[in-house]
């Protein structure tokens, strides 16, 4: 999914964990689940925004020489105002749009 184009809330909304953990009947798994998730868009955000900023990077850096551009503050306030990774993976899972799997439990139902 596009973490640009994700509808989720820009502020933390607070979540029924029961109604959350119906799917994998363990709290601690969704928590685990959408954190891995979590994690993953994080990455992908981070390697975006350096991707971006190393255009404007300078290859002589002096704190004399740090000229601030214009561009560059617009990108990183656009990352900013970004919805947070946890929220992203959090309306992911509640949209079912993560596949998930425990190889734990995969191993016991095979033996």
């Amino acid at each position: 999914m596009d973490y640009k184009k994700s509808n989720a809330p820009l502020n933390t909304v607070p979540r029924d964990m029961i109604e959350l953990s119906e799917d994998t009947g363990n709290i601690y798994e969704t928590v685990a689940i959408i954190a891995k998730r979590a994690n993953q868009i994080a990455a992908e955000m981070k390697h975006d925004l350096d991707k971006k900023l190393q255009e404007f990077a300078s290859l002589n850096d002096n704190l004399e020489e740090i000229n601030e551009n214009r561009e560059q503050i617009e990108i990183s306030r656009y990352y900013e105002k970004l919805p947070k990774p946890t929220l992203i993976a959090a309306q992911e899972y509640t949209e079912h749009k993560l596949a998930f799997r425990n190889p734990a439990k995969e191993r016991t139902t095979l033996d």
